[in-house]
């Protein structure tokens, strides 16, 4: 059911009210992790339950590995593409053509989605952001770290995940190896009596399968939390009875309604495409994304997936990625499927994205309030603005935002206190656009 405005803006007004300042929830400011030992209260371990809590977020979405098992994804053995940085001009004068200053966020001024004043340098700090880097053209114009994150460093990519392993999908069905109008059930029988059983592949990317299945975060006893401790992404209780490993949660799942009869964006979705591909191709979904993207990509850091105690991958959200390399998919997802010299996906599979969802589904959905006029479609949000933007997204603050119009691809990672994207969305996802703007007319 679609949310007013004015509902949104006080639910968010009143969830904001309560924190403090960004800056004093930093890993450094707390003394998180600091110290060799850290302080017994400034310890983070995982049994502790602080994955996902915050502030210890902050430290936790750049030391992943550090507190559960991961699958390596292999960038390969060549040399890193190149990611250019913009050159910079002198402050008056002349400008070259085709060569933009280095942004000063600051100066790019908008109005968010409750009509308040805002700029983008406010944008960044207030969605609590590890990392941000701005591509212009292919080439850098903006990037900066904060926290824990570093350039060389991996940091969790939440439902971007989704993205990523969707072209994967996608891909191999360009290549015949999937079909997306053939079942779940029929690739993975086990899921027969679930809600997957008779889905196609294209209900599952397009988040319109039935499903009875809550992604309420706010919502302790929501089906989201109970897969989370399925798959080992919480610690679990004493005396814990329920599934062992997402597979294994899966399975219990029920049918809800029709398929393809509405959009409701649910993370088991993408937990059975990773599935699905992994049993097809008898190759993990890690391995996948190596062959398939950050190989291609040619990668400048190795990736890596979190993985349940069975050795299953977190496939709607386990994804860890330095921020460079994000940038280095986005831009192949503005470049029509191009990185560096190589096809590294196919144009039609990137132009199938494009071409956006249901409208009309979407427009039925919550999310139509953040989006509106927007779609989903291949496991990626699609604006329909005049720019023809698209973007992955991912809680606490996770963003791809691919801007073809403007030549803009922008890579954020975040650790908001606040789980649920509408929390930050109406400050970002204006902002974005009038970043955008102020690169397309500069």
């Amino acid at each position: 059911m679609r949310t007013t405005l004015q509902a949104l803006r006080d639910e968010v007004e009143q969830a904001l009210a309560g924190l403090g300042e960004p800056e004093a929830s930093t890993p450094q400011a707390l003394g998180m992790m600091q110290g060799f030992p850290p302080r017994p209260d400034a310890m983070v371990r995982f049994e502790q339950d602080r994955m996902l809590a915050a502030p210890w977020n902050r430290w936790t979405f750049s030391h992943v590995r550090e507190l559960m098992p991961t699958a390596g994804v292999w960038r390969g053995g060549g040399t890193p593409s190149a990611l250019p940085a913009q050159p910079q001009t002198a402050s008056s004068g002349p400008r070259a053509t085709g060569v933009l200053p280095r942004l000063d966020l600051a100066q790019v001024r908008y109005t968010d989605l409750f009509g308040r004043p805002a700029d983008c340098a406010q944008m960044v700090r207030q969605a609590y952001t590890d990392g941000l880097l701005v591509l212009h053209r292919g080439h850098v114009v903006h990037e900066q770290y904060a926290g824990e994150l570093r350039p060389e460093r991996q940091h969790l990519a939440m439902s971007i995940t989704k993205s990523v392993f969707g072209m994967v999908v996608a891909q191999l069905a360009h290549e015949g190896v999937l079909s997306l109008t053939a079942t779940a059930g029929h690739y993975v029988p086990e899921l027969a009596g679930s809600a997957w059983e008779d889905a196609t592949l294209q209900h599952l990317l397009d988040m319109t399968v039935g499903v009875a299945y809550s992604e309420d975060y706010n919502n302790a006893e929501a089906e989201v939390w109970r897969h989370a401790l399925a798959g080992r992404m919480r610690p679990r209780p004493p005396g814990y009875a329920g599934p062992m490993g997402f597979y294994a949660s899966l399975r219990t799942f029920r049918k809800q309604g029709e398929h393809g009869a509405a959009f409701e964006y649910k993370t088991v979705n993408s937990e059975v495409l990773a599935w699905v591909a992994a049993r097809a191709t008898g190759i993990r979904m890690a391995d996948l994304v190596s062959q398939k993207l950050w190989q291609p990509l040619g990668a400048e850091h190795d990736a890596y997936v979190m993985l349940d105690d069975h050795g299953a991958e977190a496939g709607g959200g386990g994804l860890c990625t330095s921020l460079r390399d994000l940038a280095r998919f986005g831009e192949a997802m503005r470049c029509d499927g191009h990185f560096g010299g190589r096809q590294v996906l196919a144009p039609e599979v990137v132009a199938e994205v494009r071409r956006g969802g249901d409208r009309l589904l979407f427009a039925n959905s919550p999310a139509y309030t953040l989006i509106e006029g927007g779609s989903y479609h291949n496991q990626w949000w699609l604006t329909h603005n005049a720019h023809g933007a698209f973007m992955g997204r991912g809680i606490f603050g996770q963003n791809l935002y691919i801007d073809p119009a403007a030549e803009m691809v922008v890579a954020r990672y975040a650790a908001h206190p606040l789980a649920a994207s509408r929390y930050t969305d109406p400050l970002t996802l204006p902002g974005l656009h009038a970043l955008a703007l102020a690169l397309r007319d500069g």
